[in-house]
């Protein structure tokens, strides 16, 4: 059974540091990519980062670039987010979810996603 469980949420102050970690099980990130997203109630789930298969190629939106950086620890079978430089506007619920590498070449449109974990709160405040 394919599945990804977040950890790392909490209350950070602006303009601290966090890392989530997304923890795969029952599939290899060899063959997924692996996307992070948030949402805030009431709003549209944005894609922020997306890791795919070969662990080396990445991208980011343009809201996290810069203080966002997604990686990947292939023994581990988790892919973590360090969040740097964290804004209030940073305050939703993180996920991570996961696409077989034959269903899409990008992993940061929530429809293309096949796998969610059930996220982790990140609030920052002061």
């Amino acid at each position: 059974q394919l599945q990804l469980v977040e950890s790392g949420g909490g209350l950070v102050q602006p303009g601290g540091s966090l890392r989530l970690s997304c923890a795969a099980s029952g599939f290899s990130l060899d063959y997924y990519h692996i996307g992070w997203f948030r949402q805030v109630l009431g709003k549209e789930r944005e894609g922020i980062a997306c890791v795919r298969s070969s662990g080396t190629s990445t991208d980011y939106a343009d809201s996290v670039k810069g203080r966002f950086t997604a990686s990947r620890d292939i023994a581990a079978n988790t892919v973590y987010l360090q969040m740097n430089g964290l804004k209030p506007g940073d305050t939703a619920v993180y996920y991570c979810a996961a696409v077989h590498i034959t269903a899409a070449t990008m992993c940061r449109e929530y429809y293309d996603m096949t796998t969610w974990g059930k996220g982790t709160l990140v609030t920052v405040s002061s």
